[in-house]
């Protein structure tokens, strides 16, 4: 045990990893493998949710105060992107449309980034 606890620690983690690997491979865990890394999508989108929720929930009496244009640009930038990983989550994309997933998603936290600055700016 001592010659593990010797080793290089990214070595280590590298041939655990490697370990890993082989036994999928060998039992034909590759349906399973499948099926877990669905489930860990869904929980970490679940996750990012939740804490949005939280941080809107923390929030929600400064936002309703804030004027008209700002709040719609504000939640419509917020459903735009939550529309945007939606649906790549569901069709996925490939090529160019990742670039359009990444634009679209910049584009919404700008507005969603420049409109909370633009309300918190007292000059």
């Amino acid at each position: 045990m001592s010659f593990f606890s010797r080793m290089n620690p990214t070595l280590r983690g590298f041939l655990v990893i490697a370990l890993i690997a082989v036994v999928v491979v060998v039992l034909q865990l590759q349906a399973t493998l499948q099926a877990l890394l669905i489930l860990a999508r869904i929980a970490f989108l679940l996750a990012i949710a939740f804490f949005v929720y939280l941080l809107w929930r923390e929030r929600r009496e400064e936002i309703g105060g804030w004027p008209v244009r700002a709040r719609t640009v504000f939640y419509g930038a917020a459903l735009l992107a939550l529309g945007d990983l939606a649906a790549e989550w569901y069709g996925g994309a490939h090529g160019l449309q990742i670039l359009a997933f990444l634009g679209v998603l910049a584009a919404c936290f700008f507005a969603m980034w420049r409109v909370w600055r633009d309300q918190h700016t007292y000059s």
